[in-house]
């Protein structure tokens, strides 16, 4: 528990860079450079460990899969944002969880949610919504776009924990499961900028390089590196219940860094989010 709300912090504070970051460095080649410095890193770490990468052990096919949905995942993020609000953005996103409960009440039955669980599901998303809720505004013009986008990187996002979940990669290495996802991601983003037409390199600054470093050494290589160890040894539901907490983190440290305001539904999220913590981790 103290591991994944220090990684929800890590993730919150990650917004803050990456949005110091996109002012010199395109988003989908950020995500693709960050990919690859995380990448080497990883490689390395698992030199030095010994442990092997490209042994065969039946991760190839799941590996690449997961890969794939996680390049896609990043991908349809970047672009959503720009046909809707970052507020409404990250309530669709934020759904990922309860498609991690649902798949897992599904293909693991030792891991199925009880009324008091789901009810615990339920309040942490309320949360989300209440912290976001003076942000929210009505569709506008191809403002569906952006949504249904972000609603399928939360798709991409909680069958990708799935696939890690019950997959041969449950059984692998944390560092194989996340250099499979960084290297397919590493060689795809940087292609989707270009397809894409962004600009990439756009005079970034001193700040930008060191939000950059930031996003491939904290985020990317030891904080995922974590996550995969975690999923691969506690329940997937339970674990995913606490990224919740990532946005409201994100908010804090806005208002901290960037001086966004604190208001009483960020307060209201906070303390939902909390109980539904509380509620998914109960056993009876």
């Amino acid at each position: 528990m103290a591991l994944m709300v220090t990684l929800c912090a890590v993730w919150g504070l990650n917004q803050v860079a990456a949005k110091v970051a996109n002012a010199g460095i395109s988003p989908l080649l950020q995500a693709g450079l960050r990919s690859a410095g995380a990448a080497v890193l990883v490689g390395a770490w698992s030199a030095w460990r010994g442990v092997p990468l490209f042994a065969k052990d039946g991760t190839l096919a799941p590996g690449l899969l997961a890969g794939l949905m996680f390049a896609a995942e990043f991908g349809l993020i970047f672009k959503g944002l720009d046909f809707t609000t970052a507020a409404r953005g990250v309530v669709f996103l934020y759904t990922a969880p309860f498609v991690v409960a649902i798949g897992m009440h599904v293909l693991v039955p030792a891991e199925r949610l009880n009324r008091i669980q789901t009810g615990g599901l339920v309040a942490a998303f309320l949360g989300i919504v209440a912290a976001f809720g003076e942000a929210l505004t009505l569709p506008a013009d191809r403002q569906w776009i952006g949504d249904a986008m972000l609603l399928a990187a939360a798709l991409l996002w909680g069958a990708t924990t799935l696939v890690v979940r019950i997959s041969p990669l449950g059984r692998a290495k944390a560092e194989k499961t996340l250099f499979y996802q960084l290297a397919v991601s590493a060689i795809l983003l940087p292609v989707a900028s270009v397809a894409l037409g962004e600009q990439g390199l756009t005079d970034p600054t001193a700040m930008a390089w060191v939000s950059l470093a930031w996003q491939i050494a904290g985020v990317a290589f030891a904080s995922y590196l974590a996550w995969f160890w975690l999923i691969t040894r506690y329940p997937a539901t339970r674990l995913s219940a606490f990224s919740f907490l990532t946005p409201l983190f994100g908010v804090l440290f806005g208002t901290v860094l960037l001086d966004e305001p604190f208001t009483w539904p960020l307060a209201a999220g906070l303390v939902l989010v909390g109980l539904g913590i509380r509620l998914v981790n109960t056993r009876t």
